[in-house]
């Protein structure tokens, strides 16, 4: 039996990965989704990319696990990362699935798309807070309407220290065993960051044939690979 602790991106809760959780536990796995601090039920908690990352580490503690399997989506393979390489001798494996990854001393504002300027300036108008997504920004995602309808219920304001903060990284992500799981919906190809990890002997790349939330439009699928993976 494998352990599976199982982090959700941005806006998102425990909740995202029911559906995940429930297929890994039939087929005899231990699987633990987690909540990071300032989110779903965890709202009004204060919140830094550093709290993310204790979250996670203080989630295996509690739970005493061994041999375990860190899996991080979008922003979470950023504390996810991290707390890869504190929890020591415990991880078997981290598992990014479509995800950013923490590069040191850098933050996802920092690496954003549009600019950090533009991203911070976002968050600055919205209280500090990033905005959820509206369901229109859900098309093309391989989604149904009733799973657009479920996140955007569910989906809560993301703390924004979260995404301001440096990430801090002992040594290089490259020599932990890590899976990247590709979304092609998403973008055929992983960005650069992600393309220059893939060529350690460590890291692995996997395809999915979906968009950027496949614990809700596959999550079967995305079971399975978490599974045969390990």
């Amino acid at each position: 039996m494998t352990d599976f602790v199982l982090t959700a991106g941005a806006w998102l809760g425990s909740w995202a990965w029911a559906d995940v959780v429930r297929e890994l536990r039939a087929g005899g796995h231990g699987a633990h989704a987690l909540t990071l601090s300032g989110l779903a039920e965890r709202q009004g908690e204060p919140a830094g990319q550093q709290d993310h990352v204790r979250d996670v580490v203080d989630e295996v503690e509690r739970l005493g696990l061994r041999e375990v399997v860190l899996v991080g989506h979008s922003y979470a393979g950023i504390p996810v990362g991290q707390a890869a390489e504190r929890i020591g001798d415990r991880l078997k494996r981290v598992v990014l699935v479509d995800s950013e990854v923490p590069t040191h001393g850098a933050s996802m504002s920092s690496a954003w798309w549009q600019g950090q300027a533009v991203f911070e300036e976002a968050l600055a108008g919205n209280g500090g807070f990033w905005a959820p997504l509206t369901a229109p920004e859900f098309e093309g995602q391989g989604l149904t309407d009733d799973q657009v309808a479920r996140i955007v219920a569910g989906c809560t304001p993301h703390p924004g220290r979260t995404l301001t903060e440096p990430a801090v990284l002992a040594r290089p992500l490259g020599e932990l065993p890590a899976t990247y799981i590709k979304c092609l919906l998403d973008g055929a190809e992983p960005n650069d960051t992600v393309a220059e990890l893939l060529k350690s002997e460590r890291w692995r790349l996997v395809q999915m044939d979906t968009g950027h939330w496949p614990m809700f439009s596959q999550p079967r699928e995305l079971a399975r690979i978490l599974a045969q993976d390990h």
